[in-house]
């Protein structure tokens, strides 16, 4: 565990040190809020524009972070080996993996509460002191659940083939979850599906003093049931990959004597005649013939 740990602190030293996670994670919310917040329509989802896209950008930011972030730093660490060098330390064989979701666990809290922030004294959005904690943990838990996911990924396939899945698989579930405007038709009954979704409505309803729906708080679940089991699904397979060549380099090298000597002793029959006519040639040369 002290490993796992040590390992984790020094991955979110690497994250936060990282321009990428900081300009989508914390810096592209925060430049969306300050631009639409106050410029939408006075409702959405039955509560202020403010309130909601507060929600919806504390997500989109959070989400963002654990999902894009993260598997383009999995597929990238696997493919320079740095997955099968820790293989080879003390290191328990989950401390890589346990250590990426910590690291996801601790990096969307930041943009979380900027966005608050930015709600609270740019949108003035007024909540009771119960209300912000209980949307934060729920943004958060939306959001973290999509480290998994990225895991998933990121071991399954190469740097080159990840980043293209990543963007697909973000913006599906940011424009149907709606966290960019409020979907609505058919759209929205697709996006009902959506993990974002279930976190922003919750989030929504706990503002609007609305009876929370227990199905939104199951299909957070169930998502994180899913994107679990695709990860886990990735890493076996990469792990008999990775696995199977370290085998091959710890089998001994030596044959045996029995197989080396068939080996020469079928060599020496099979160019004898070759070489006792070299000889015989090389006898009359010296005599004269």
């Amino acid at each position: 565990m002290t490993g796992t740990l040590a390992l984790t602190r020094v991955e979110l030293k690497r994250v936060m040190r990282n321009r990428r996670y900081l300009i989508f994670t914390v810096a592209f919310p925060v430049v969306i809020y300050l631009l639409l917040a106050k410029n939408g329509s006075n409702k959405a989802d039955g509560i202020s524009f403010a309130a909601y896209y507060m929600i919806s950008m504390a997500m989109f930011g959070a989400f963002s972070g654990a999902l894009t972030g993260n598997a383009q730093r999995i597929s990238q660490e696997k493919k320079d080996g740095w997955i099968r060098q820790l293989r080879l330390t003390p290191l328990p064989p989950g401390a890589y993996v346990v250590s990426k979701i910590l690291v996801s666990m601790a990096t969307t809290i930041p943009s979380i509460l900027i966005v608050f922030l930015l709600g609270r004294f740019y949108g003035n959005v007024h909540l009771h002191a119960w209300q912000w904690p209980a949307i934060a943990v729920t943004v958060w838990f939306g959001a973290t659940i999509f480290a998994a996911l990225a895991v998933a990924i990121g071991y399954r396939y190469q740097p080159d083939q990840v980043q293209p899945i990543s963007i697909v698989v973000y913006f599906f579930f940011a424009i149907l979850g709606g966290l960019w405007f409020p979907m609505t038709g058919f759209l929205q009954k697709v996006g009902e599906l959506t993990p974002t979704y279930d976190a922003v409505k919750i989030g929504s309803d706990v503002i609007g003093n609305a009876a929370v729906s227990i199905g939104l708080a199951l299909g957070l679940v169930v998502w994180l049931g899913i994107f679990v089991a695709l990860a886990t699904v990735s890493v076996r397979a990469t792990a008999e990959t990775v696995l199977a060549p370290m085998r091959r380099q710890t089998r001994p090298a030596h044959r045996g004597p029995g197989r080396d000597a068939g080996r020469h002793g079928a060599y020496r029959h099979r160019y004898a005649p070759v070489a006792s006519a070299g000889k015989r040639g090389s006898m009359d040369v010296q005599a004269g013939r």
